[in-house]
């Protein structure tokens, strides 16, 4: 009978275990980089004192009693017409029909500061060689912090990848031990496995061969097309890695909203998606605690935001710039009878976005 083995592939590299243990690149210790590991990056790196020192804080002008004109009822109106339009399941007969019996201003104040700040970070990086220049150790690299970044405009969130120059190197490839090719795990690198029809006997019934595997029962192996190996897919098949470090450099807005509480009602989350009537804007390196606004409350708000920014933030990033703004932003609670039972409902923003958790007249739909 056939020997099902005396056709298994010559030549095949040998099994997967026979390289040894897999191992990654050893990477050279880089003056400056020394915390710098593969993958996971090396941390933050803590970013360099400032050269120039901050000029002391200068009061702010006393701001006027800021104040916005009440909506009127017919601006009031037509929010709410459009708000009930707006939801397929809403009667628009309050919106239309309703009449309205009092209306409450309880406009609120929005502290809002803004930090931004760049952050660096290395890591190890790898590629499949392709003739690049290796020009590690041909002279010191520059510091982390001394190495050119294309900044955003200010507030904007970005980041920028940067090969760190002279630290790039030439490393055989771990993977395949610098051999190109890896044993093929579909056929264990034999080239070929037992025939799926025959399983490995050559023959299907009695003295019949094996049309699937020509009586040899074995058939090549589709992964590697018969040849016990593939590609390695970390060098390519190059044999040779090339090894340097990337730093990476996040601009990142970070942003602390203070809203003034205010007894209206209104969840003061429906704020979020609106605007106000912008009071004070204040833009940079270092913004300093408000001074003579008319609300104690932002003012407290103010300095203790500035101040948990500035400690937090300048531990592992660099502070570029700080901006803070108060806006007013208007909401006023509308009191209105509809079919003889009272209602209300808010308009906020100057947006006049409506809102009416107790629509008075929903089909079931809505409720579901």
């Amino acid at each position: 009978m056939h020997d099902p083995l005396e056709t298994q592939a010559m030549g095949a590299p040998p099994p997967a275990d026979s390289y040894g243990p897999s191992a990654p690149p050893m990477f050279d210790s880089v003056p400056g980089y020394e915390g710098t590991v593969a993958g996971g990056g090396g941390g933050f790196l803590p970013p360099p004192m400032p050269s120039f020192p901050e000029s002391p804080p200068q009061p702010e002008p006393s701001q006027p009693h800021w104040t916005i004109p009440s909506i009127t009822e017919d601006t009031a109106r037509g929010a709410f017409a459009l708000y009930a339009s707006s939801k397929c399941c809403y009667s628009s007969s309050p919106a239309k029909n309703g009449v309205i019996s009092n209306m409450e201003a309880f406009n609120t104040y929005r502290y809002r500061l803004e930090t931004f700040t760049e952050s660096r970070s290395t890591e190890w990086s790898q590629k499949p060689y392709n003739g690049e220049p290796i020009d590690a150790f041909s002279q010191q690299p520059p510091g982390p912090w001394n190495i050119a970044a294309q900044a955003p405009t200010f507030f904007q969130d970005s980041k920028q990848v940067i090969k760190v120059p002279y630290t790039s190197s030439l490393k055989n490839c771990h993977d395949c031990v610098g051999m190109g090719r890896m044993p093929c795990k579909n056929c264990a690198g034999a080239g070929n496995k037992v025939c799926w029809v025959c399983n490995g006997s050559g023959y299907r019934h009695g003295d019949d061969r094996c049309s699937h595997c020509s009586g040899r029962g074995r058939e090549n192996c589709t992964q590697c097309q018969g040849q016990g190996s593939k590609e390695c897919s970390t060098c390519q098949g190059r044999r040779q890695l090339l090894v340097y470090i990337n730093l990476t450099v996040k601009w990142t807005n970070n942003t602390s909203d203070y809203v003034v509480e205010q007894s209206s009602g209104l969840l003061l989350e429906n704020l979020n998606k609106v605007t106000g009537k912008e009071l004070l804007k204040d833009a940079r390196y270092l913004v300093f605690p408000v001074m003579g606004f008319p609300d104690l409350n932002v003012v407290s708000a103010a300095e203790r935001l500035i101040r948990e920014h500035q400690t937090t933030h300048s531990q592992s990033s660099r502070i570029l710039q700080q901006r803070q703004t108060i806006e007013l932003i208007p909401i006023t609670k509308v009191t209105y009878r509809w079919k003889g039972k009272s209602h209300l409902y808010f308009v906020y923003g100057n947006e006049f976005k409506v809102n009416a958790d107790n629509y008075p007249a929903t089909c079931c739909c809505a409720l579901m």
